[in-house]
């Protein structure tokens, strides 16, 4: 199964949480971006309803798939400044909300 990691960085001037190399928007204090990251992992968790989706292939080509809606991954949060020598894996998990 895929996990996304939210890891809460420093960023522009400010913090963000980071998922690969997106960064969220920049948030005044690292509790606020924290917050932020653990709504939005436990966002990603929450299973959808059932549905058809279309989407066009990088070869132009426009395909029909059904999505079951339950294929959600699991998440982390890591939070480096609560953590002592570095990011850790922390607080929001898979099942958490």
């Amino acid at each position: 199964m895929t996990v996304l990691t939210y890891k809460i960085v420093e960023h522009d001037g400010g913090f963000a949480y980071k998922v690969g190399d997106v960064y969220s928007e920049t948030f005044r204090t690292h509790d606020e971006a924290l917050a932020a990251a653990r709504l939005a992992a436990a966002e990603q968790r929450a299973p959808g309803d059932p549905e058809e989706i279309e989407y066009e292939t990088e070869a132009g080509q426009w395909r029909v798939e059904h999505a079951a809606g339950d294929d959600r991954p699991d998440t982390e949060v890591l939070d480096g400044d609560a953590q002592a020598g570095g990011a850790q894996a922390g607080d929001v998990q898979a099942g958490d909300a």
